[in-house]
């Protein structure tokens, strides 16, 4: 019989208002590691710790989860959160994104996403990349198992930090069809065109944003009696630069997307664009094969496992490779016909109960060591 154990979560991350991929698999893992707990036959005490009061409906109920709201401007985490795990002495510490707190007791598990300031160390300010750089490296070493969302980032992690293979579990999040709203008119709402190539996300240069319109403007230039638009759907990110899209027709920049809104987005898309220069996991390759829109995505980092033969691979770095792949969908129903369903089947391994498991393994394993 397995012993139950006392587990502290760090939460801060289920509360933020527009999230992204690292706060969405926060909240999301943490919900469906609640309702797991609520089924086994010893439950572990879940202690979630929330910078910010949680909504009423976010995490489901449980006797067994207690939440705890520790307001604090700056140094959350190595701070208050540091604070109450000495105050709370937990069997075991697991925090869902990169950062564990410099000082705490016990052991640990910690969720490494990706490394892409080590390939991209422009895209952020040289505060933020040592910040990183130094908390990624230490909680790599403190933590007792590191979880990572793809097998990309698990190398990564190998060949950057010398973090051992037995201390790194690869498990791929959960990935949710996104919602229908059939009264919900998103081309009125975004003051977009009826047909269009999408690219989601925030508009960064390691999303390869400027690639991805000379491709279209290859595309159109090869079509010009097809009208099919391309639209970036997402904010504008640090270093986002207007000359990628100056003078460009057909580009539609929507700004940031509405989460009831991206199904319909995804769905009505004649193809999902998305040729990143690195991705640690890429949540909107995997929700657009949920919703039958074909992907072109990139041969590289945690895209190649997650797309595999369910879509079109290029390499984010041809921009002739881009606007083939462009071109051959809209010239071939049947590819994107056949890509739609292969992408189903391959956006149905993706699920967060599997991921809760794992996660629930790890955690009671990182306990004994």
């Amino acid at each position: 019989m397995k012993m139950s154990l006392r587990i502290a979560i760090d939460a801060s991350r289920a509360t933020v208002l527009h999230m992204t991929g690292t706060e969405y698999y926060s909240r999301e893992l943490i919900r469906h590691l609640i309702a797991l707990n609520n089924t086994l036959e010893a439950p572990h005490q879940l202690d979630l710790f929330f910078r910010d009061q949680p909504e009423a409906n976010l995490l489901p109920d449980s006797e067994h989860a207690t939440v705890h709201v520790i307001s604090f401007p700056r140094l959350w985490t190595h701070w208050r959160l540091a604070a109450s795990l000495f105050q709370e002495q937990p069997d075991l510490t697991f925090v869902p994104a990169h950062t564990l707190p410099l000082v705490f007791p016990g052991n640990s598990v910690v969720t490494v996403h990706d490394l892409g300031y080590k390939y991209f160390p422009d895209t952020h300010t040289d505060a933020h990349r040592r910040y990183l750089d130094f908390t990624t490296r230490y909680s790599a070493k403190r933590a007792n198992i590191i979880l990572a969302d793809s097998q990309a980032t698990a190398e990564d992690l190998r060949v950057f930090y010398d973090v051992p293979a037995e201390k790194i579990r690869v498990i791929y999040p959960g990935v949710e069809r996104p919602s229908e709203s059939p009264e919900l008119d998103i081309f009125r709402k975004y003051q977009i065109p009826f047909r269009y190539f999408l690219f989601l996300g925030t508009l960064q240069p390691r999303k390869n944003i400027k690639r991805i319109v000379e491709a279209y403007s290859m595309w159109c230039a090869a079509n010009p009696d097809k009208r099919i638009a391309l639209v970036l759907a997402g904010k504008k990110g640090w270093l986002f630069d207007e000359a990628w899209i100056d003078g460009v027709d057909g580009v539609y920049v929507t700004g940031y997307i509405d989460e009831v809104d991206k199904g319909d987005l995804i769905r009505h898309a004649t193809a999902l664009v998305f040729p990143s220069l690195y991705e640690g996991f890429g949540f909107p390759a995997v929700e657009a094969m949920l919703c039958g829109t074909p992907v072109i995505a990139s041969d590289s980092s945690s895209l190649v496992e997650l797309v595999e033969d369910a879509g079109i691979l290029v390499n984010p770095l041809e921009v002739t490779e881009i606007a083939a792949s462009m071109d051959l969908l809209t010239q071939t129903p049947f590819l994107r016909k056949k890509l739609g369903i292969k992408g189903l089947a391959q956006g149905a391994k993706f699920t967060w109960e599997k991921a809760a498991e794992q996660t629930m393994k790890a955690l009671e394993e990182a306990a004994t060591l």
